[in-house]
């Protein structure tokens, strides 16, 4: 959906630019989910389990992506909405070139280290070896989502989330495809399944830089007045670097999760980062109607009419009530019978099914949480988000050490949910706090 202005119904306004964001994120996570799938059916469920050891690695580097692409999505949402677009241009090559480069060396580093880390992450000793070789090629993607993800961030930025869903649906027709030759046919196992992820990748980027060179003049490519612009630098930084830190920070915490939940065996590890891959998936309607809410409240804070930003987060927490209910009633039922499709067995698809029994529950408490947040990082206040995001980390990290004899296997979930509860507390507060200062200084 291409927003060309900030009138009419708010419903019909949020659920069309957040319609293309939800497809895309669960095409981007379908294609994901491809390895797990074709790997798991094809090779077994220690393959599967070698794939799964490796999530919490490469979400680490893509939460620093996201995290930093966020901060820039908000603030060329602001300057589109008050129409400063000169220097849209300056702050995209900047950053395209900036990620791209310094995300090759960190893939080129990670994986040279991929023993090490995986060592490191207590990986069960009979999924080692495939895990290594997953890891090693399917970090190589990293410096094309960089590209994609700031290319991505501009688009939508413009008010168009049409682009990043086409350039997502090309990647994953692509990596399905390469799946099904390099390991069902070729049968290059999780190797020949990181590369599909790669080459996916690749095709994201190329689709998505060429769309936005070709059809908005702002966001053409060139080196007219030099490659890193500091003024560009200075702002996207500021806005991107402490959703980056958190994100960061989060995906941290998640391995020292991996690592905690690698001790309960590979069939729990296989049953609970599959069930995760579901969740993943299942949440995208949560988290990209946020995303919707954040960068709508952006254009809106940036032209000056903080009414309409206020009605777009009303607005925006009933749909994300609605949704986070849907998800809900689908997920505890159906969980298990998900789980399966992966080719776990019947022992890991019981516990995923546990898992999701007691996870669910909570959906409703993580989307109210994510309407918030969404205004508020739309007003440029992803400082006090990001601070709130590692404090509810800590609390899932802590309680998972310490209520695993309560809790067993299960405690990852209940940790979880948990640590939501105390996001939507201190998002609650942020907001009626700026809501009293806005009163008092209109």
């Amino acid at each position: 959906m291409n927003i060309k202005t900030g009138r009419g119904s708010i419903t019909a306004e949020l659920i069309s630019f957040s319609l293309p964001l939800i497809l895309s994120g669960i095409l981007q996570q379908l294609y994901n989910w491809a390895d797990a799938f074709v790997v798991g059916n094809v090779e077994g469920e220690l393959a599967l389990a070698a794939v799964g050891s490796t999530t919490s690695i490469i979400n680490f580097f893509l939460s620093l992506i996201t995290g930093f692409t966020l901060g820039l999505n908000i603030l060329f949402a602001h300057r589109s909405g008050s129409g400063e677009t000169a220097g849209i241009h300056r702050i995209l090559r900047s950053f395209a070139v900036l990620l791209g480069v310094v995300f090759l060396i960190a893939a080129s580093m990670a994986a040279y280290f991929a023993p090490q880390i995986l060592t490191l992450m207590d990986t069960a000793p009979d999924a080692f070896d495939m895990a290594v070789d997953y890891l090693t090629i399917v970090l190589f993607g990293l410096p094309f989502l960089g590209v994609y993800n700031v290319y991505s961030a501009a688009i939508r930025g413009m008010g168009d989330s049409r682009a990043p869903f086409l350039s997502v649906l090309i990647s994953s027709c692509v990596n399905v495809g390469l799946d099904i030759l390099l390991v069902a046919v070729v049968h290059w196992s999780v190797a020949g399944a990181a590369i599909a992820t790669v080459v996916s990748q690749a095709a994201m980027a190329v689709f998505i830089v060429a769309y936005g060179d070709r059809k908005y003049d702002v966001l053409r490519f060139g080196f007219k007045d030099g490659i890193i612009n500091k003024d560009a630098l200075k702002d996207g930084v500021r806005l991107g670097f402490p959703p980056m830190v958190q994100s960061g920070v989060t995906a941290f915490g998640n391995m020292v999760l991996q690592n905690f939940m690698n001790g309960f065996g590979s069939q729990t590890v296989a049953a609970i980062t599959t069930a995760y891959r579901v969740d993943s998936i299942v949440l995208l309607p949560i988290i990209n109607l946020g995303s919707g809410i954040s960068t709508l409240v952006a254009r809106s804070h940036g032209s000056g009419d903080m009414g309409r930003a206020g009605r777009i987060l009303k607005v925006g927490a009933v749909l994300m009530a609605l949704v986070s209910v849907l998800m809900t009633v689908l997920v505890i039922p159906f969980g298990g019978s998900i789980i399966s499709l992966f080719g776990a067995g019947a022992e890991a698809v019981e516990i995923g099914s546990e898992f999701f029994k007691r996870f669910a529950s909570f959906y409703i408490v993580y989307g109210m949480a994510m309407a918030i947040r969404g205004y508020l990082e739309g007003l440029g206040d992803v400082l006090f988000s990001s601070m709130a995001g590692i404090s509810a980390l800590a609390l899932r990290i802590l309680l998972s050490y310490t209520t695993v004899s309560v809790f067993g296997t299960m405690v990852i979930a209940y940790s979880e949910g948990f640590s939501w509860i105390l996001l939507l507390v201190l998002y609650v507060s942020r907001f009626l706090w700026k809501r009293k200062k806005i009163k008092e200084h209109p």
